[in-house]
């Protein structure tokens, strides 16, 4: 897509556009080998822009997925003990993504990965406020644990918000619980569950802020949608 060469010297070689504007005005640019005027326009896909004799290098395209990660699969790039990782689920995207916070190898659910940090940061910093929500199945006791879980709990002498706990039903004696919590730390539904009485059998994230999971299968990705990756900046 054509765009206005100042434009597109600006995010190439981040500057501001007035100085991008200078270096035309200079005639220190050229596309397809003819010296750039003011005004100029050009597709970066397509045309051949030199700065200085230089080809102009293009801003890295911005990617974002959600993961449905499976049970056994740790939340890394990397694995020196040899598990299998996120990486090897996402290995078909094109680029080279990393992931939104964590879930931990005995969980299971959506996961968000992207090479945008300031995207990431928005989504897993608490000022942002992107409450999570967890179906959880568990054994124990329910009236009470729930009962527990509503009442003021710490975690690392860390006060946590109250969260907000529905009783999806029981079969037997295991209880489906959805959790929403706000804050995100380190295996806090387990640790919540547990000083709660209960004993967690299966834990699936399903929703991080406005965004489901929805119905998509164990170890494949999917590209947010336009609307869900605005909705997460929000």
């Amino acid at each position: 897509m054509e765009e206005r060469l100042q434009k597109i010297l600006a995010a190439g070689a981040g500057m501001s556009r007035r100085a991008a504007e200078k270096l035309i005005e200079n005639g220190e640019v050229t596309v397809n080998g003819a010296v750039a005027r003011l005004g100029d326009r050009a597709d970066p896909a397509l045309d051949r822009i030199l700065l200085r004799g230089a080809p102009l290098s293009r801003p890295e395209e911005k990617v974002y997925i959600m993961l449905n990660k499976p049970v056994g699969v740790v939340t890394t790039m990397s694995d020196e003990k040899g598990r299998r990782t996120v990486a090897e689920l996402v290995a078909d995207v094109p680029a080279r993504v990393y992931p939104v916070g964590r879930l931990d190898i005995n969980s299971e659910g959506l996961l968000l990965m992207t090479n945008d940090g300031e995207f990431a940061n928005r989504v897993m910093h608490p000022s942002f406020e992107k409450e999570k929500t967890y179906r959880v199945l568990v054994t124990g006791d329910a009236e009470r644990g729930v009962k527990r879980l509503l009442e003021p709990m710490e975690l690392d002498g860390v006060p946590l918000r109250r969260p907000r706990v529905r009783v999806c039903g029981a079969d037997g004696p295991v209880t489906t619980l959805d959790i929403t919590i706000h804050e995100g730390r380190n295996r806090q539904v387990r640790r919540m569950c547990d000083a709660a009485g209960l004993s967690v059998k299966r834990l699936t994230r399903i929703s991080i802020g406005p965004v489901r999971l929805g119905r998509l299968q164990k170890g494949a990705w999917r590209h947010l949608t336009p609307e869900e990756i605005e909705a997460l900046r929000g």
